[in-house]
């Protein structure tokens, strides 16, 4: 049999369908393995080259195991178009409507008990597949061929055998279990597979679903010939949704009473439905908002998940078949487009925000390292410096601490009990030695109330030294120990060390304890007193005994000697923690010298290769998303052309009118990260009405005859720009209005991390009302993610652009020259830069200080800010939640007398040499 080639507008329409969709699987399978492979090297690289605690900072940079089961399972999964049915005659009979040709005999000879239980339809499996030539053959599922003798071998045929389609009972169970691949030269199996399951009486349903299930992208048919379903049949179509999650296509053939169909006219409410369809909907197999006309076309959104519906005629197959295989083929790829495109995302902002920790690492530890330094410095030339005055205070102060608590001592001695001393009742005299012991007992006493008194004094001296600087410095120091390498062996070294510092300042007491210097000072003095008290016999232990002994011991005392002890054993101890700090401060600074290396090297990575490399990664998959939801955008007339790409309008997008499409080409791999970049930070940011919304991107592989790639930005399109604005006519309420906007988007900007870069009157648009928006954010970038790179438009860009080394500052440059250029309400260029004849002269001029010059209509108020903002040190210029409400000042201000006094003096009616605008071009863009 030969097949002829069909070309109805439904196979032609479903053969485009899959075309697209198996187009778009290959752009998706290569996106997820590079982005496989990116994660993959990342885990490598960073396993191998940093400690744990810095490849911890990339542990999260992952694809998570289960959405890459997922994308690996869509990306493997061949569309099959699966036709089920009431009977085999209904299955048969769509068979060949989708193919365009009589295949399958819908004869008498089709049977028709199938779908019925008991039935004795026994029909096998069918499976139709591309070739060049038609041939029919059995075969195992995905196993072989089974040498069998068919019908069809035996001539030639226009229909399939009703005795190939038709299990016999004498087959064994391999041939019974054999599938009837039927492979034909036909537009539509180029790109889709077409099965139909054996009847029920030969294999349920569910079995034949999981044998298949995880290779394949089913768009599910059902055929319908008679009025309802039977309980069978809805039970098999209850395990078809169990098994499969997508949705169904119900199409109503022509029965044997109503051949051939007619159309049926639209049904406007429920009441007016078929059998079928409250039956259905009864069931919910189908969905309310599912639609359902005469036509059967489905009210679907795409992107949302898709409710199985009913087509009740087959005359109009088409309208009802081809939009449910879109969206079917379209909700596949956009589901897992989104869900790597998310990924992608998540560890991009991943990236950027560990960007931003690590230049905040690198710019605050050095910092604190030096503080630390400076304020243990100052802490031990402050203690040292109370250590070296205090002996004179520290003398008196023993004389007062003595005299003051003298009587106490001496009561305290007259009434102590002496412990281990056996005394007699009457107080007789006892043994020399227990003599001694009763003596040794009161040095304690005198001792111990005398330290702490002097300790006390001592502590309250320097307590507000500890108030005005330690609690910082340990949380500095904390915090420096706690982001140490692993491998560092200074872990709370250096705070031992300072606590040691702060022992020697605020625990003065441990110097009166027994076995300190001081105390054996004391000691020997108190042992003095021993040697001059002489008895013959051994005195009675009295309390006047008692208090004897202590007043003398007292008055033994040397304060001079004490201060002295004490002072000298102070300076001591703060020498020696003072030097371990010093050590062990130098340690540490060597480990964070050798982390912050790493970091750095980290930082660099993630600016320029990672979060670029992720970046494009992203670009792919989210306009790989869009394109399949939305299609590729028409370009209309070019609206402009600028260095980077040319802006085209654009009717319509994915349901936002009118638009604006910027088509880019990258030239190298640098212009595609920095396209990529723009669009993450673009899309990221949440929608702004000072910010031209981006609707989506697509990338156009067949640019220039697919010699080149495209990238096209689809962004809302406003009226026009603020440079033709400032040339044709604006009020100086509009203008100042038109300033206030700005503001607002670039403090939005700021808000969320981002510098623009590139404020000019190109890059501000303005819609109907003149009301402006910022667009074109090629330039834009956190801070964190910032190379130093020199960009922007020469007249608009700060003198520390020069350098590398700037801040969100420079917009605010920027925007006083953009004001400048509102206030004078042209778009001529200022004198100072009307001289330059290059770029490179104008940028010497502006790094010594050239500004544009004042002009005979600005109000004080308006050149003050102007000023203020193109200020040489970055230091010195407002923020802009000052000049927002300085605007707002001058605007009331301004605005206060009328339009048509305003409009007679304004600026803007002024008009200019054609050399002069030619030389303005230049520096703006």
């Amino acid at each position: 049999m030969e097949n002829p080639q069909k070309s109805s507008p439904l196979i032609r329409d479903l053969t485009r369908a899959f075309s697209h969709y198996n187009k778009h699987n290959i752009l998706l399978k290569r996106n997820l393995k590079e982005t496989t492979v990116f994660f993959r090297e990342i885990r490598q690289n960073h396993s191998n080259t940093c400690s744990p605690l810095e490849s911890g900072q990339l542990s999260c940079i992952s694809l998570p195991r289960q959405d890459e089961e997922y994308l690996h399972n869509v990306v493997a999964s061949a569309p099959y178009i699966l036709i089920l049915g009431q009977d085999c005659k209904a299955r048969y009979q769509l068979l060949n409507c989708l193919l365009g040709e009589k295949l399958l005999p819908l004869g008498a000879e089709a049977g028709g008990a199938c779908g019925l239980e008991g039935g004795a339809c026994r029909r096998r499996k069918l499976c139709f597949t591309h070739g060049r030539q038609t041939r029919l053959s059995l075969a195992l599922p995905g196993q072989y061929e089974l040498v069998h003798q068919l019908a069809a071998h035996r001539g030639r045929w226009d229909t399939v055998p009703a005795q190939d389609l038709e299990i016999q009972e004498c087959e064994d169970a391999a041939q019974r279990l054999a599938e009837l691949e039927i492979t034909l030269h036909h537009a539509l199996l180029q790109d889709v597979k077409i099965m139909i399951p054996p009847c029920r009486n030969v294999q349920r349903i569910e079995d034949v679903l999981e044998d298949c299930k995880p290779s394949i992208l089913p768009i599910i048919l059902y055929a319908v010939n008679k009025e309802v379903l039977s309980p069978e049949q809805v039970s098999d179509l209850q395990r078809v949704r169990e098994c499969l999650s997508f949705p169904v296509c119900f199409i109503r053939m022509p029965s044997a009473a109503t051949e051939p169909a007619s159309p049926e006219p639209a049904r406007s409410g429920d009441a007016d439905r078929s059998a079928l369809y409250k039956q259905l909907l009864s069931l919910e197999l189908i969905g309310s908002s599912a639609g359902h006309c005469a036509c059967g076309a489905p009210a679907q959104t795409p992107g949302v998940k898709m409710q199985s519906i009913l087509g009740e005629s087959l005359e109009r197959l088409h309208r009802v078949l081809v939009p449910f295989t879109r969206q079917v083929l379209q909700n596949q790829q956009a589901e897992a487009a989104h869900l790597l495109n998310g990924v992608h995302c998540r560890c991009l902002d991943l990236f950027i925000n560990q960007a931003f920790d690590m230049q905040r690492d690198l710019q605050i530890t050095p910092r604190r390292l030096e503080y630390t330094r400076e304020k243990e410095g100052e802490l031990f030339f402050s203690l040292l410096a109370i250590a070296n005055r205090k002996q004179e205070e520290m003398k008196e102060m023993i004389v007062e601490t003595l005299a003051s608590m003298k009587e106490q001592l001496l009561d305290d001695a007259a009434n102590l009990e002496f412990t281990d001393i056996i005394m007699s009742s009457n107080g007789e005299p006892v043994s020399s030695k227990d003599i001694k012991m009763c003596i040794d007992q009161i040095q304690d006493l005198i001792g111990n109330e005398l330290s702490q008194a002097v300790a006390n004094k001592l502590t309250s001296s320097v307590e507000c030294l500890r108030e005005s600087c330690v609690g910082t410095l340990e949380r500095c120091l904390a915090s420096l120990e706690k982001s140490t390498p692993d491998t560092s062996c200074v872990h709370n070294v250096t705070s031992n060390h300072l606590k040691q510092i702060l022992n020697a300042a605020y625990h003065v007491e441990v110097t009166f304890h027994s076995g300190s210097s001081v105390t054996r000072q004391f000691w020997e003095q108190i042992k003095q007193i021993i040697h001059r008290i002489t008895w013959v016999n051994p005195p009675s232990v009295s309390p006047e005994w008692k208090r004897k002994v202590a007043q003398d011991a007292i008055e033994s005392l040397s304060a001079a000697k004490l201060a002295k002890s004490i002072c000298s054993q102070f300076r001591t101890r703060l020498n020696s923690s003072h030097d371990a700090f010093a050590a062990s401060l130098r340690q540490l600074e060597e480990g964070h010298t050798g982390r912050l290396e790493r970091t750095e090297d980290l930082w660099l990575r993630v600016r320029k290769d990672h979060a670029p490399r992720l970046a494009r990664l992203s670009l792919e998959s989210r306009s790989l998303r869009d394109i399949v939801l939305n299609g590729k955008p028409k370009l209309g007339r070019e609206l402009g052309r600028g260095q980077y790409g040319v802006v085209y309008l654009c009717d319509g997008w994915g349901g936002n009118h009118p638009c604006a499409l910027k088509s880019v080409v990258p030239p190298d791999d640098k212009h595609w990260n920095d396209l990529a970049l723009e669009f993450h930070y673009t899309r990221s940011l949440p929608k702004h009405e000072r910010l031209v919304n981006l609707h989506g991107s697509v990338i156009d592989h067949s640019y220039a005859g697919g010699s080149s790639i495209a990238v096209l930005l689809i962004m809302e399109r406003l009226h026009r720009d603020l440079y033709t604005g400032l040339k044709g006519s604006l009020t100086l309420k509009e203008r100042l209005q038109i300033a206030l906007d700005v503001v607002e988007g670039i403090r939005f900007l700021h808000g969320q991390g981002l510098l623009h870069r590139d404020i000019k009157l190109k890059n501000v648009l303005l819609d109907k009302q003149n009301r402006a928006k910022i667009t074109d954010l090629g330039f834009c970038k956190p801070e964190a993610m910032m190379s130093g790179s020199i960009v922007g438009t020469p007249i608009h860009m700060a003198p520390e652009l020069f350098t590398g080394k700037y801040d969100n500052s420079v917009d605010v440059y920027a925007f006083g020259i953009l004001f400048w250029y509102l206030c004078t309400g042209s778009v001529k260029l200022p004198e100072a830069f009307e001289k330059c004849a290059s770029k490179d002269q104008l940028w010497t001029n502006v790094k010594k200080g050239s500004r544009p010059e004042r002009s005979p209509v600005f109000d004080e108020e308006c050149w003050q800010l102007m000023e203020a903002c193109w200020n040489g040190d970055p230091s010195q210029r407002p923020l802009l939640g000052i000049v927002q409400p300085g605007l707002q000042s001058i605007m009331e201000h301004l605005c206060d007398n009328s339009e048509q006094k305003s409009a007679q003096t304004d600026i803007n009616t002024l008009t200019f040499p054609q050399e002069l605008w030619r030389k303005s071009l230049l520096y703006l863009y």
